[in-house]
C-alpha cells in the first residue's frame, strides 16, 4: 500500500469539486485506503511557513504596498467533536457558529492591483493562550523583520482598531486604516473640545466631510490624535475611518486606501468555494491543521495560474469539468428519459 503524500493529497483537494472527504479520496485513487489518508494527515506537522516557501518568489515588493489581516470562521455547525472548532461569531453568517478561526495577512499592490496570501494563523486559545489581535501583531512582526516585505501600511476592520495594536502600527513607522464600530469614545480636538461622545454622534461641517477631523480616541496617550474620516458608503451605511496617516487630506483618498481592504475578503471566498478548506470532517486538532495548511497552498497555485493566465480562481477550479460536461452531453452515461 502506498503512502500518502503533501502532493496527493493538494492535488486531491485542487481537482475535486464537491467532497473533500478522506473517504471520497480513498475511493477515487487506488492504492489509498482511508487509513493511510488518515495517518497522513495524523502525523505530518505543516506550518504557515509553507505558505511562505509557496509565494515568495512571486510577490511583488512595492513600498506602496498595505498589509491587510482580518479572520474568516471555517464553518463546522454540524461538527461538534472536531476539537479546534468552537463557538464563534461568523461575519458570513451573521450569527454565532461552531467553527475554526482562522486569521489571514495578504500583501496587497494597490499600484499593480495584486496581492498574495502570505501568512495565517489558527484561532486555538486553548491551546497556545493566543488571542487573534495577538496572531496580527505576530503576522506583522513577521511580515515585516523577518520577511522584510515593504509596504506603506496596514489595513484591519473595525473589530482590530484596538488601541495596543494600533500603536504597535505606529511604532513600527507605518500608518493604518481602521473603521471604528459605532458607538466607539471619541473627542473632538483641539478646536471644539465636548467631552467623550459616540462617534456617530459627531456633527460634522461641509469641510469635515471632504477633509476629515482630529480626534483623540478614548484610552489613547493624552495628546494623541488621528484623523477621522466619515464615509458615505450608501443611504444606509456609514463608515467612520480613522488614520494615522497625516498624508491623508481627502475622504476620498481614505475611501480608496479602505477599498485594498476587500481583496482580503476575496481571498476568503474564493478558500471556502475552491479548496475544501471546510470540508474535512477529521476531529483531532493536527489533521485539521495539515487540512487547512494544504487548502492554502491549493489557493496560492490557483491564484498564481489563475495570473498567468489571466482568468479567474473559479474558471481554473471550475474549468476542470469542462470535458466531462462535453462528453456527457455528446453521448451520456446517464440518459436522461421522459414519461
Amino acid at each position: 500500500m502506498s503512502y500518502v503524500t503533501r502532493l496527493d493529497y493538494t492535488q486531491f483537494l485542487l481537482v475535486s469539486q464537491v467532497n473533500y472527504t478522506l473517504t471520497y479520496f480513498a475511493d477515487h485513487r487506488p492504492g489509498f485506503s482511508h487509513d493511510a489518508v488518515r495517518r497522513y494527515l495524523q502525523e505530518e506537522k505543516l506550518s504557515a511557513r509553507l505558505l511562505w516557501e509557496q509565494v515568495d518568489d512571486q510577490v511583488k515588493r512595492s513600498e506602496g504596498a498595505y498589509l491587510a489581516f482580518d479572520d474568516v470562521v471555517l464553518d463546522h455547525n454540524g461538527s461538534p467533536k472536531i476539537e479546534m472548532a468552537r463557538r464563534q461569531w461568523s461575519g458570513n453568517a451573521h450569527s454565532v457558529i461552531q467553527g475554526i478561526g482562522v486569521v489571514t495577512c495578504v500583501y496587497v499592490v494597490p499600484e499593480l492591483d495584486e496581492y498574495w496570501l502570505i501568512d495565517y494563523r489558527i484561532y486555538d486559545p486553548g491551546r497556545d493562550g493566543k488571542g487573534k489581535l495577538d496572531h496580527v501583531r505576530d503576522m506583522l512582526d513577521n511580515a515585516l523583520f523577518d520577511k522584510r516585505l515593504p509596504c506603506r501600511g496596514v489595513l484591519v476592520d473595525s473589530w482590530y482598531a484596538e488601541r495596543k495594536l494600533m500603536m504597535h502600527i505606529e511604532r513600527c513607522g507605518k500608518v493604518y486604516y481602521c473603521p471604528l464600530k459605532s458607538n466607539r469614545q471619541i473627542e473632538a480636538t483641539p478646536e471644539t473640545p465636548q467631552g467623550y461622545q459616540r462617534v456617530d454622534s459627531l456633527t460634522w461641517t461641509d469641510e469635515q466631510q471632504q477633509a476629515g477631523q482630529r480626534v483623540h480616541l478614548k484610552d489613547f496617550p493624552k495628546g494623541h490624535t488621528v484623523t477621522l474620516f466619515r464615509l458615505a458608503l450608501s443611504t444606509q451605511h456609514t463608515d467612520f475611518v480613522v488614520t494615522n496617516d497625516k498624508t491623508q487630506l481627502t475622504a476620498s483618498g481614505a475611501q480608496e486606501a479602505c477599498d485594498w481592504r476587500w481583496r482580503i475578503e476575496q481571498v476568503h471566498r474564493e478558500l471556502k468555494q475552491t479548496t475544501g478548506i471546510e470540508g474535512c470532517q477529521c476531529r483531532r486538532f493536527r489533521s485539521q491543521r495539515n487540512h487547512i495548511a494544504c487548502s492554502m497552498l491549493v489557493w496560492a497555485f490557483l491564484r498564481r495560474t489563475a495570473t498567468a493566465t489571466q482568468t479567474s480562481v473559479y474558471k481554473i477550479k471550475f474549468g476542470l469539468l469542462d470535458d466531462y460536461m462535453f462528453q456527457q452531453l455528446r453521448s451520456p452515461t446517464l440518459r436522461m428519459q421522459l414519461a
